[in-house]
């Protein structure tokens, strides 16, 4: 019996020494990890920058099914946020400040511990990315319990951070790497009424422009009783590949066309119907300048003829407003063309006054008048009265022919 009370005595005090110890221990912490990640720079960070991929490569949740994750309206971006929970506790992560392609910085708090976030993004060799992920904050007393008797909060944070790149690295490997380009051939697009917005843009960021203008153009359809007509698309009406620069239209197609008040940024308007040489993109969007390419060629191969008063349209069927994955995306891409010109149909016309007694053999192409040559046919004549009360004075050979 005294020796469970000695065991328990020196229970308690091992557990009063261990609370000694992690209260007088720092609370803070700063840890660091750096990845280079096979994928590009604007592919990681519209990756990294979206918190609906976080349950995917966060290792803490992929490693732990009870943790759920909740996503409001807005998961990228300046302002975006996403909040999680689990048996052990809950926490949220917010977006405060990006610089498109170089920089994240968030703030996350969970069970009490809270963290400033910065991701940087670095280009390397070869197309490849450094990743760099750097948490600065306070530790909670739970937090400090579990990092002293596990290696230290560099060891247990840092973990979780090479995890996670590490995840990110082999799904965007898997993402960027699984697509497909298909020429379709040409095709007919019909008339189509819809609302848009319209501006110049940077060729790179004209898709993450669409995530944003789409759910205004849905808000105005709905607050003017329009009915959306099928997929969001985007209008090329320039494309210079040497600026980088597209003037563009992100349109909404509606059931009927209408008409704006002044200075609304949101216009009405109505394709016409166009010939097209249509291609499909399966896969992340990063492989479009493939597809552009492909689709030139086979215009050129074909000997197409091709619509140069404007560049092209790209219909979003599954875009990143509809899923998460990149390899699930799916981009039509139309290039007007010039329809192809009717053959001509050979009409044969006789000449006034060159009929004698057999046909001259002379025809002209019905549109352009162009004369060509065929063998001669036999014409029937009719014969022509002569006046009652003057005497026949010319043989049949100079009479005219009623051609």
């Amino acid at each position: 019996m005294k020796i469970l009370k000695y065991l328990f005595l020196l229970l308690l005090l091992s557990l009063v020494a261990l609370t000694v110890f992690v209260a007088t221990q720092k609370g803070v912490f700063s840890v660091e990890r750096s990845k280079v990640i096979n994928s590009p720079k604007a592919t990681v960070y519209n990756y990294v920058n979206d918190f609906r991929n976080y349950e995917d490569f966060e290792s803490w949740s992929v490693e732990d099914p009870s943790i759920k994750m909740t996503f409001p309206n807005k998961t990228a971006g300046n302002g975006a946020s996403v909040y999680f929970a689990s048996p052990d506790g809950a926490g949220n992560a917010i977006t405060l400040k990006t610089i498109e392609g170089e920089s994240i910085q968030q703030k996350m708090k969970y069970d009490g511990t809270e963290a400033d976030v910065n991701w940087t993004f670095k280009d390397t060799l070869a197309g490849k990315t450094k990743v760099t992920w750097k948490g600065t904050g306070t530790m909670s007393f739970l937090f400090k319990i579990y990092t002293a008797l596990n290696g230290g909060s560099d060891k247990v944070i840092g973990t979780i951070y090479e995890k996670s790149l590490a995840n990110i690295d082999k799904n965007l490997d898997y993402e960027t790497k699984t697509y497909a380009v298909k020429v379709n051939g040409v095709v007919k697009k019909v008339e189509t009424p819809y609302i848009k917005q319209t501006f110049t843009s940077e060729i790179s960021k004209v898709n993450k422009n669409a995530r944003v203008v789409i759910p205004k153009l849905i808000e105005f359809s709905k607050s003017n009783g329009l009915s959306t007509n099928g997929k969001p698309f985007i209008i090329y009406h320039t494309y210079d590949a040497t600026t980088g620069l597209a003037k563009v239209s992100i349109c909404l197609p509606t059931n009927r066309e209408i008409t704006t008040t002044s200075g609304s940024d949101i216009l009405g308007g109505k394709l016409n119907g166009f010939e097209a040489v249509k291609t499909t993109l399966t896969g992340d969007y990063s492989h479009a300048n493939e597809a552009i390419a492909k689709t030139t060629a086979y215009i050129n191969n074909e000997k197409i003829l091709p619509d140069l008063s404007w560049s092209h349209l790209e219909i979003l069927t599954i875009s990143k407003l509809d899923v998460k994955s990149p390899s699930k995306l799916i981009t039509e891409i139309y290039f007007p063309v010039k329809p192809k010109i009717a053959p001509v149909v050979k009409t044969p016309v006789y000449t006034p006054g060159t009929v004698t007694g057999t046909d001259t053999g002379i025809e002209v192409e019905a549109e352009t008048g162009t004369p060509t040559t065929t063998a001669p046919k036999p014409v029937k004549r009719k014969p022509t009265p002569k006046p009652a009360a003057t005497p026949a004075t010319k043989t049949p050979e100079e009479e005219q022919s009623e051609f």
